[in-house]
């Protein structure tokens, strides 16, 4: 019996080990250019893991927790053309500002300054988007704006899809992540990138079709691809455009 519970506690022990990493971010020298590099120290990995991230330009590494913050470093060291090579092929950065282009509801938009006062702070005009107050503000406003109209987008869509379903989410939120584009907690709440609005219909609608359907089955069973084809004809051509294009989206701050 005391073997019995020993063997137990030795589980439950195993069970209660910490999950929680540890994050720091350091400066590195890289072909003579000072890079960000986000260190992740995880118990549970087993091997170091680096990626570009789409947005900062930060280099980010996951290592395991027992071989520490200088070896993860040591590993970016030997790895600078992979760095180097990876920088190289990442989307431009376009600020939000007069004189940019951005793909507004995947159609191209020029961003202007108001020359007079408008109905908001920025507003639409056919293909042309209209920022007013000066311009050291015009990034926040256009970002806010994109935000809003995201958030508007994705809640029609919801409200379409679920009543289709019989779900209701019980919130929606809009982020700004750079690793998934929706998802669906057990909480049943729903979260989309507002990056979406720089891309096409079809693409958002695939995107709001594949969380909503989560509200219905917790998987990507059959029956849930079932739900997300009747939802929308365009789930295959929109995953591909994802693929093709996902990194483009991030390009716009």
């Amino acid at each position: 019996m005391m073997k019995k519970m020993r063997a137990v506690l030795a589980i439950l022990k195993k069970k209660k080990k910490p999950r929680n990493f540890k994050v720091t971010r350091e400066l590195l020298a890289i072909d003579g250019e000072k890079l960000g590099v986000v260190v992740r120290l995880n118990p549970r990995a087993r091997r170091m893991v680096m990626r570009i991230d789409p947005v900062s330009g930060d280099v980010m590494v996951t290592a395991p927790a027992r071989l520490g913050r200088a070896a993860a470093l040591a590993f970016v060291r030997g790895e600078t053309l992979w760095v180097s090579n990876q920088r190289a092929k990442a989307p431009k950065q376009v600020a939000l500002a007069p004189g940019a282009t951005v793909p507004f509801l995947g159609i191209p938009h020029r961003i202007c300054a108001a020359k007079t006062k408008g109905p908001a702070p920025v507003w639409r005009e056919g293909e042309e988007i209209f920022v007013s107050g000066r311009i050291e503000h015009a990034g926040r406003r256009l970002t806010d704006f994109f935000k809003s109209e995201a958030r508007k987008s994705f809640e029609a869509s919801v409200m379409v899809f679920g009543d289709r379903l019989g779900v209701r989410p019980t919130r929606i939120t809009v982020r700004d992540t750079s690793s998934r584009w929706g998802s669906c907690s057990s909480a049943r709440s729903l979260s989309f990138s507002w990056r979406l609005i720089f891309a096409p219909d079809y693409v958002r609608d695939y995107v709001v079709a594949h969380e909503a359907a989560h509200l219905k089955e917790m998987n990507h069973g059959p029956r849930f691809w079932a739900h997300v084809d009747a939802l929308t004809p365009h789930a295959r051509r929109a995953r591909k455009w994802l693929r093709e294009n996902g990194r483009n989206l991030l390009r716009f701050n």
